[in-house]
């Protein structure tokens, strides 16, 4: 550093108050140190006489994108250097040190930009620090990214920087964990501008690409990001739901279910050949515990979002349909499900099955769920067939509690040529049947119905779907019972013997079940084929 330049910053180090407010937008400085000493004279100086309105204006649109640029131009350098790095080249560890320290410093002085700004007793107005969280999560994003590929990225010598990657973690961790308190105290309500409302959307979906980057880096980190990034949803639903990135949210959300259940049950695996079934103190089974646990939450956030959003969320039904289905692969009587210790597999379905009825509660409404489920020509790879089946079933047994229109949409299929072709619940259960070849030989075995005084017994997929198919036929409501006697013809006439047999079944328990008016119209309609 030049001796002039030595000389002005200790010059300004000796501003009084006054003097600090006058010559704030006359600092500038070229060269990385310049820049992190600057900065940190400025937030250690300047901030404590600024009021909280004048923050934005005086002080963060003026130092922070000048931050963001330093940094990246840091992270810049690191790529370009770090080719070249060894025990034996020294003089580059030296200098690739050097950096991730100034990484740190610029890091640290960003916390206590949010400390000052959160020392404030009134809660910040987002327009009054709308540079800061913009700049923290750029660099936190870059900070992130740096971290999960550090194993690439330094290629054999992490262990030359590797506690100054740990405490440039540690701190960024620590960065967001402020701002996110920071931010939960900015409340805004209907009169906000369009800028603020922005502003907040901008937050969220830099949160979001933040999850993606930290999902395999730290289990805390990334659930209590997604915590706050569905709170922040929610808290400003009515100004955001139509600005959201409502299919990357909920996709991603899916994405991440998907991952930590297939984590949970090669764990599962792992600790059955390991023998450590019993040893629930060992770290396989802690794992175990903690991917279990992400599950959990992954899924019933998924629902919760889906509740709250589901009417922008229509676009999505067939991702939501392929996430069942994967879900419902992975446990019996799917045959490619791995045999797991009983007390693994209950708290495995637990924290995905049971999540799923839900997740299935809350799609039932929606007509383009129904128009994935119940298409004509619906293709699946042969793994699915099962699960789709199942699915179906579950939905026979959710429709008792839902409401004439859902009921429709269901039980009637498409009436009209301008719809998207459906058809008729009973009808695309028989089809779905029909076509678990693999399962109806090999055979699979399902829990039966739970009967009083009687132990739970194995059954056939023909004996499960037909108790389901049975028990809705008793509720259903009348107006329905044309389509359900179209179905069952169908299915009774086609070539399939099981399938035939199912709906013959089916029908003898609706002939007994109803009027002896509804027995006579059997006959008829027999009679007349």
């Amino acid at each position: 550093m030049s001796q002039s330049n030595t000389s002005l910053l200790d010059e300004v180090a000796q501003w009084s108050p006054e003097t600090c407010r006058q010559e704030l937008k006359a600092l500038k400085s070229e060269s990385w140190d310049d820049h992190i000493r600057i900065l940190k004279i400025i937030t250690d100086m300047f901030l404590p006489h600024l009021a909280l309105s004048e923050l934005e204006d005086e002080c963060f649109s003026k130092i922070l994108p000048q931050a963001v640029a330093v940094f990246d131009s840091m992270m810049k350098e690191i790529s370009g250097q770090v080719g070249e790095l060894s025990s034996q080249n020294t003089e580059l560890c030296a200098l690739l040190r050097k950096i991730l320290q100034a990484m740190i410093q610029i890091i640290d002085t960003l916390s206590t930009c949010v400390r000052h700004v959160g020392s404030f007793e009134e809660p910040p107005d987002l327009e009054s620090i709308r540079s800061l969280p913009t700049c923290i999560l750029k660099i936190l994003r870059e900070t992130f990214q740096h971290c999960k590929e550090s194993e690439v990225v330094y290629c054999g010598r992490l262990s030359l920087v590797a506690d100054l990657l740990q405490g440039l973690f540690k701190e960024a961790y620590s960065l967001q964990k402020g701002l996110l308190e920071l931010l939960d105290r900015v409340s805004l309500d209907s009169t906000a501008s369009k800028e603020e409302v922005s502003d907040i959307v901008t937050v969220i979906h830099n949160l979001l690409d933040i999850c993606s980057i930290i999902a395999n880096l730290d289990i805390a980190l990334h659930a209590n990001t997604w915590k706050f990034l569905i709170k922040q949803s929610l808290k400003y639903r009515p100004l955001v739901e139509e600005h959201l990135h409502h299919g990357d949210i909920s996709t991603t959300l899916c994405d991440n279910l998907l991952t930590s259940c297939q984590n949970s049950v090669e764990l599962a695996e792992q600790i059955k050949q390991a023998g450590l079934q019993e040893a629930t103190q060992s770290p396989e089974y802690k794992l175990f515990q903690k991917s279990a646990k992400m599950c959990k939450f992954f899924a019933n956030t998924l629902v919760h979002y889906i509740k709250e959003f589901k009417f922008f969320l229509t676009k999505y039904c067939s991702c939501f349909h392929q996430l069942y289905l994967q879900i419902i692969s992975k446990f019996p009587p799917s045959l490619c499900a791995p045999s797991l210790p009983k007390a693994l597999s209950e708290e495995l379905n637990a924290v995905a099955l049971v999540p799923m009825d839900a997740l299935l509660l809350q799609l039932l409404p929606l007509r383009p769920f129904t128009e994935v489920l119940l298409q004509h020509d619906l293709r699946l790879s042969p793994e699915h067939e099962l699960p789709h089946c199942l699915l179906l079933v579950n939905v026979l047994g959710q429709l008792a509690s839902q409401p004439e229109e859902v009921l429709q949409l269901w039980y009637t299929g498409s009436q009209f040529s301008e719809e998207t072709p459906r058809l008729p619940l009973f009808k695309a259960l028989f089809t779905s049947f029909r076509r678990c070849y693999t399962e109806r030989k090999a055979p699979v075995l399902l829990p039966g119905v739970m009967m009083r005084g009687q132990a739970q017994v194995q059954v056939s997929l023909h004996h499960h779907v037909c108790v389901h198919l049975c028990a809705s036929v008793s509720a259903l409501p009348p107006v329905y019972f044309a389509k359900l006697e179209h179905c069952l013809v169908d299915a009774v006439l086609q070539a399939d013997t099981q399938t035939a047999l199912l709906a013959t079944d089916v029908w003898c328990f609706t002939a007994r079940y109803g009027t002896a008016e509804l027995c006579l119209h059997h006959v008829l309609l027999i009679a007349q084929l």
